[in-house]
């Protein structure tokens, strides 16, 4: 009889454990009423369903080391795009219709950072091309708010893609402001990509990206400062107690890479800490790509606006003109390439292309040299944007 209880005992158990292991398979992470994240099998998640990906095998990590300067500005605030995921389980956006149709909306006007197609876009960056191959690309950014309407984008970031025969392939990510597509007025942390069918798609509302984070993301909004938080500041500035404006304090600075594993020829991105480990967030594959399957040939950093069909477009960057007083500006530090020796290289702004396509409503200036513990800046840029541009 003993041996029976015993017996059932043990069945309850497992039936009970299983039954545990199926809720925390559905489990939610609701950041607020819109945000909706869903805990979904690694193994199940839906880009795996992508023609390209049949037979696709989940890369769990890198194969390369990060690209983080060696000299590292401490930053006291954890920025962190985070959910709580069970293990075995990745966050993925909740995909709305209405949030399909939006992206859907904002993928044929996204800017392509490689070709002409300007219309209603604007643009403040610099970009390397003609001495590749490259295999990624890297770069310290400030992330600002900003106030942009709903017919309008503002966003900035990093890309890295290919032009051949007409035809574009490019990944880019860095953060955006969309009220249109995210449905509010928060800057995101994004990635996009245009691979081998000509179309483009944001972080995971099509098939394509592979999230391996439980508990980082792709695409979410990115917690600003609160007033009274200290922001990024180099040691020296630290060290001598310089008041923060409440200007400087609405941004901080984030590093964004994109890099092509020497081993499975993904392109990778990650959360990067300063003086911590990274967070792999996740990888596009490289069978989504008809011509950047190797390497790519032009690599960049660059603010970008879409106008609204009025024709009025938002502000850039901080929404400011950069100024002689570089912390006032939006700013780009640090951008580093991958080489065709899978090394990284740091980039100096007299070797890059300087692309501005209206000074009338933005601007770009080169970085001014700094001197002892204090960092230089590579360009700033940004502006208020307005009519005609």
């Amino acid at each position: 009889m003993n041996i029976f209880v015993k017996l059932v005992l043990v069945v309850f158990i497992v039936s009970l454990a299983q039954s545990r292991e199926i809720v925390r398979y559905v489990k939610s992470s609701k950041l607020n009423e819109k945000i909706l994240y869903d805990c979904v099998d690694i193994y199940k998640q839906p880009s795996l369903s992508h023609p390209l990906l049949k037979n696709h095998k989940i890369q769990m990590e890198p194969s390369f080391l990060s690209l983080k300067p060696k000299k590292q500005v401490k930053n006291e605030i954890e920025n962190r795009i985070r959910v709580e995921c069970p293990n075995g389980t990745v966050p993925i956006l909740k995909n709305t219709k209405q949030y399909v149709g939006n992206a859907q909306y904002w993928a044929e006007r996204h800017f392509n950072p490689l070709t002409d197609e300007s219309h209603g876009k604007h643009m403040a960056g610099v970009r390397e091309q003609g001495q590749g191959p490259y295999h990624g690309v890297a770069a310290w950014m400030t992330v600002h708010d900003l106030n942009v309407s709903r017919d309008q984008a503002s966003y900035a970031n990093i890309y890295a893609g290919s032009v051949l025969n007409n035809k574009t392939n490019f990944i880019q990510t860095g953060w955006m402001v969309n009220p249109s597509l995210f449905g509010d007025g928060q800057t995101w942390r994004y990635g996009f990509w245009k691979g081998a069918d000509g179309a483009g798609c944001y972080n995971t509302i099509c098939p394509g990206f592979i999230q391996v984070s439980k508990t980082d993301l792709l695409s979410g909004p990115i917690p600003h400062p609160r007033k009274g938080d200290r922001a990024v500041f180099p040691s020296i500035v630290q060290v001598l107690q310089v008041t923060l404006s409440l200007e400087y304090c609405k941004s901080f600075t984030m590093f964004y890479y994109l890099i092509k594993d020497e081993v499975s020829g993904h392109w990778w991105t990650a959360h990067v800490r300063n003086f911590k480990k990274d967070i792999a967030i996740g990888y596009w594959p490289k069978e989504l790509f008809d011509i950047i399957g190797h390497s790519v040939n032009m690599v960049g950093v660059t603010g970008a606006v879409q106008a609204s069909p009025s024709g009025i477009s938002p502000p850039m960057g901080n929404g400011h003109l950069p100024t002689k007083n570089e912390d006032e500006s939006a700013r780009v530090r640090h951008l580093v390439i991958v080489n065709s020796k899978f090394k990284g290289k740091e980039l100096d702004i007299s070797n890059l292309d300087k692309l501005l396509d209206s000074n009338k409503c933005y601007g770009l200036r080169d970085g001014k040299k700094r001197f002892f513990l204090v960092e230089s800046n590579l360009f700033t840029y940004g502006g208020p944007g307005g009519k005609s541009c």
